[in-house]
């Protein structure tokens, strides 16, 4: 009796765009909906917010506790607090991994700022460079590579959780996991698995190659040795 194979790539061309919700590229899709949304989304509180932080640094701690709070809690126990307010959408996703990344963003943005010289916003200031402009042609570039570090680590771990999100019905690729494991059919768990790899090794080398772009200077340095 022949011996059924590891993968069934049959499988994989059927349902890869078949039109279906269940559809492999439609989960691809909704997969990278909820996990880059909410890196994005902390991106856009964490940079403020973490500026209020470096500016009233008596602000930080309290802060920091608050986002280490809410990442020490599991994430199913997040998506099952906000099913009963969201409901069986992406958002029961999107906001809690909003909260995960702003605990690895706010630090991020502060220690990024706090590692721009003293003597840098010093001589910004005595060139005439007003707060906001010093802030966006000096600081904020001097601090990208720490703030890209925290993004890199977020955006992984936010592609890594959305999987869990198949529990209720919101995973992504995850729903390949659930599917997989009810048939013991190891075809959709093996190819969610890869997915999520390729996608997230995929996306942080962008983010390496946007840090080399935003940051020539440090390349420039290298070649210089």
């Amino acid at each position: 009796m022949k011996s059924e194979p590891l993968i069934r790539w049959d499988w994989v061309t059927r349902n890869w765009d078949n039109g279906s919700p269940s559809a492999i590229s439609t989960l691809l899709e909704s997969h990278m909906l909820m996990a880059f949304l909410p890196v994005l989304l902390g991106l856009l509180v964490a940079l403020p917010l973490g500026l209020a932080c470096v500016r009233w640094p008596r602000l930080y701690q309290p802060t920091a506790g608050l986002v280490n709070v809410t990442y020490a809690l599991p994430s199913l126990v997040l998506f099952s607090i906000f099913l009963s307010l969201t409901g069986l959408t992406p958002a029961t996703v999107i906001v809690p991994l909003t909260f995960f990344t702003l605990a690895v963003l706010i630090p991020a943005v502060v220690d990024g700022l706090a590692s721009v010289p003293d003597h840098v916003r010093q001589s910004a200031t005595a060139m005439g460079f007003r707060p906001l402009r010093r802030l966006l042609q000096v600081e904020l570039p001097v601090a990208v590579p720490v703030v890209l570090a925290g993004t890199r680590v977020a955006t992984v771990s936010s592609i890594s959780l959305v999987s869990v999100g198949a529990l209720i019905g919101q995973g992504g690729l995850g729903n390949l996991f659930i599917d997989g494991w009810q048939r013991q059919f190891y075809t959709p768990i093996i190819v969610g698995i890869v997915l999520i790899v390729v996608l997230a090794v995929l996306t942080d080398g962008l983010l390496v190659l946007a840090q080399r772009l935003l940051t020539p200077w440090s390349r420039a340095r290298r070649d210089a040795r």
